[in-house]
């Protein structure tokens, strides 16, 4: 076992007894406001070949057949919790669940969709060399990018045109350039750069309401 995976491991434990009070009140939420099920499971891949499930805290209602990345085309089947929720980043919370398994750790690339994975297999071999992550260096510098990009998309085919051909490129490079140079400290400053991230996003979310 290395060094990161037991610091994923410890932390992961500190923060599911430290977050359960939170984790139980959003759950209330959503069941309140926005009705079953409260949580949403999906597939991403932690390898070329091996999905998972991963599972955030449900912030859309449901379809048919959903598929793809969320762009502007998914912008009106945003709960009411759901907004606050992915403003807050607070949907991933479930996430240290797949921490705990093992099949994320806290610094990483973001798990992709198999349709992505499978589309790009030569990228896709050389990022997932690394174990996925709830955050990482493509999430801190191209995440708010990114977001603004497929917001305008007005449908799935747009919005799948737009993350191939200008996200999947980008991420994947910052991706590469993190694992070059990981470390422990490395994921220890990330953890940290998100969480000064995601305070200055509560206030700001805090001053608009």
């Amino acid at each position: 076992m290395t060094a990161q995976r037991i610091f994923d491991l410890a932390l992961a434990l500190v923060l599911a007894v430290v977050t359960l009070p939170l984790l139980a009140a959003i759950a209330v939420l959503i069941l309140l406001r926005d009705g079953r099920p409260v949580l949403y499971g999906a597939e991403r891949m932690r390898s070329p070949t091996r999905g998972f499930t991963l599972w955030k805290f449900r912030t859309m209602r449901g379809v048919a057949q959903d598929r793809g990345v969320s762009g502007g085309d998914k912008r009106d089947r945003i709960t009411r919790s759901g907004r606050w929720l992915r403003t807050t980043r607070l949907d991933e919370l479930p996430q240290l669940w797949n921490i705990l398994r093992g099949d994320m750790g806290f610094v990483g690339p973001r798990p992709p969709l198999r349709q992505y994975v499978e589309r790009f297999p030569a990228l896709y071999a050389r990022v997932l060399q690394s174990r996925p992550g709830v955050t990482g260096l493509a999430s801190l510098v191209f995440h708010r990018h990114e977001a603004r990009l497929l917001a305008q998309a007005t449908d799935a085919e747009e919005t799948d045109r737009i993350y191939a051909r200008r996200c999947v490129p980008r991420k994947a490079r910052l991706d590469l350039i993190y694992q070059r140079h990981r470390t422990l400290c490395t994921d220890m400053r990330m953890i940290l750069a998100t969480g000064a991230v995601l305070l200055g996003r509560r206030g700001r979310w805090a001053r608009r309401r």
